[in-house]
């Protein structure tokens, strides 16, 4: 059963890790796919064609979520090329981890800008089409970070809190047209970053969770998937933690 079928799908970030698991999974399920990338486009319009060859239309874009300008662009250029927006996933994120007495202006503003305003920045843009079609989900990916805090993740952890407070803020202003904002809160997920990471320290972290493991890219957009599709249609304002049983 292909819940997304003939819906059409932006996911910013999209071209590795999380993003490109919930691009891989949407096109599975018969969304059509746009997704932005920042650098790697040959790595990009390799994964266009593999999400075409699904049977599904997929494009990349090179745009910084974080720039407003380049977000309405991005949106106008989307419509013309898939005719409509049914589903917005806001993915785009970065860390600059440090101790606050260490940490930059320049990191916090970074992080801030990156994760936060960027989800201000798609959600206005797209806010127009949604509105005028009545109907629309919006997926904004915090983090279990955002509900915990962290040291040394000050900024992180700020900008993870406040897109759960700006979803929720959406759901309340956007529901009487049928538009839809949900929070999906990870845990630890094991994508290509965590690949780089010391084992012993990445099996002590797996330990650490109720489900003995870490995430998959997978894991997320199943529930993406659930979010975006017609079955989660009385289901707003909400944040599903997919953490293995973290933080309980």
């Amino acid at each position: 059963m292909k819940l997304l079928e003939g819906k059409n799908a932006i996911i910013t970030g999209g071209s590795r890790g999380i993003g490109k698991g919930i691009a891989q999974v949407f096109a599975q399920h018969g969304a059509n796919v746009a997704f932005t990338y920042n650098s790697s486009a040959e790595s990009a319009n390799e994964l266009a064609k593999q999400l075409s060859g699904m049977g599904v239309k997929a494009k990349a874009y090179k745009s910084n979520a974080a720039s407003f300008s380049e977000a309405e662009q991005l949106v106008k250029d989307v419509v013309a090329d898939f005719g409509s927006i049914d589903i917005l996933v806001n993915n785009a994120g970065i860390t600059k981890d440090n101790l606050l007495m260490r940490m930059s202006e320049e990191d916090f503003d970074k992080v801030i800008e990156v994760n936060l305003k960027s989800i201000f920045n798609m959600t206005k843009a797209v806010q127009r089409t949604l509105l005028k079609q009545r109907k629309g989900s919006i997926i904004n990916m915090s983090s279990v970070v955002g509900v915990t805090g962290n040291a040394g993740q000050s900024n992180y952890a700020a900008s993870k809190a406040g897109i759960i407070g700006f979803s929720k803020s959406m759901a309340l202003e956007l529901g009487s047209r049928n538009i839809r904002t949900n929070v999906i809160a990870p845990g630890f997920i094991e994508t290509e970053m965590t690949g780089k990471l010391d084992e012993k320290t990445v099996e002590g972290w797996r330990q650490a969770i109720p489900l003995k493991r870490g995430g998959t890219p997978e894991d997320i957009a199943n529930a993406c998937v659930f979010l975006g599709s017609d079955m989660s249609n009385y289901i707003t304002g909400q944040v599903l933690h997919i953490d293995g049983g973290m933080h309980t």
